[in-house]
């Protein structure tokens, strides 16, 4: 005998410093809940498949309902873009889910870009621009090929996140201290917070960052404050970071959009969400493009969560 209750839907969508969830019974939500980061990279695939179980736990007892009631799941997951890394934690989390009697149908696991595509555009046609602690350009073709650029990580590449302002800044800070580089008012702030940096002791500063006093992700805002202060340091590494980011759009532009139709693009992620400068700077250019324009989203990261997580039902029972 079939459930005689309606369907139970749970979207995650897993960043690189945060992973938000959300719990669907049918079309009406009924709970959210939010964890640190489950970034395989960052916290190692057990540690993320306990933290994802922990948010699917705290979901359904904010909806009240049992953890044997799940339907379906689909969570996208930063850095988890090869089909056999996403696998590899789909198996590992249904087998520590039996372990703890959660029951789920169906997973899916994806990328954090793959939901926010699916979110953004509703499965349609167009380029999402990701910049949060990661950042990474990916499309979808009027032929359904999924494409990026970007996407490696901050120990190769991220240009134009927020871990990457991070560093640059934090590098700055590094070549003022030396002379070789321009003084700058982050540094400022940055030893005000932080009294034990001395900068005729250099020790203090790589002592400070060894110590977990602030990561490249923590700065970031600072960096956003000096710049908007007129700090010429910061405003520099914003400006580099939106040529970056623009540098992935041409690309996939040229690469996989031939022809003069124009293509939108969707800019989600903590950056691009908030008022900062970075998010004006691209919005300007992209306003001045000759192909492709900002448009607006359908739905977010966790709405291309839940609609995979339905795809994933729906499609069974049509089989």
């Amino acid at each position: 005998m079939g459930k005689v209750y309606s369907p139970v839907y749970i979207g995650i969508d897993g960043g690189g410093s945060r992973t938000r969830g959300v719990l669907y019974r049918d079309d009406k939500e009924l709970a959210q809940a939010e964890t640190g980061t489950a970034r395989v990279g960052s916290v190692g695939i057990v540690e993320s498949c306990e933290r994802l179980l922990n948010l699917i736990s705290e979901l359904c007892i904010n909806a009240g309902i049992s953890t044997q009631d799940i339907d379906a799941v689909a969570l996208g997951l930063a850095g988890v873009w090869l089909r056999e890394e996403q696998i590899r934690s789909q198996q590992l989390l249904q087998l520590f889910a039996r372990e703890r009697k959660i029951e789920f149908d169906y997973l899916t696991v994806t990328s954090d870009a793959a939901i926010a595509l699916e979110g953004a555009f509703g499965g349609g046609t167009g380029i999402v621009l990701i910049v949060g602690t990661g950042t990474i350009a990916v499309g979808k073709t009027a032929g359904g090929d999924i494409v990026r650029c970007g996407g490696w990580g901050i120990e190769l590449s991220d240009e134009g996140s927020g871990a990457w302002i991070g560093r640059e800044a934090l590098t700055a800070v590094a070549h003022a201290f030396d002379g070789r580089g321009e003084q700058t008012s982050f540094a400022d702030m940055l030893m005000s917070l932080f009294p034990t940096i001395n900068p005729a002791q250099p020790r203090t500063f790589v002592a400070a960052y060894n110590e977990r006093m602030f990561d490249y992700p923590s700065v970031v805002p600072m960096v956003f404050e000096c710049a908007a202060q007129g700090d010429a340091v910061c405003k520099s590494i914003i400006n580099r970071a939106a040529d970056h980011l623009m540098l992935m759009l041409d690309v996939l532009c040229t690469k996989h959009y031939p022809g003069d139709e124009r293509v939108p693009v969707a800019c989600v992620g903590g950056i691009m969400e908030s008022d900062t400068e970075l998010a004006g700077l691209i919005a300007t250019r992209l306003e001045a493009h000759e192909r492709l324009y900002k448009a607006p989203l359908r739905g977010t990261p966790l709405d291309g969560a839940i609609a995979l997580a339905r795809l994933a039902l729906e499609s069974d029972t049509e089989d």
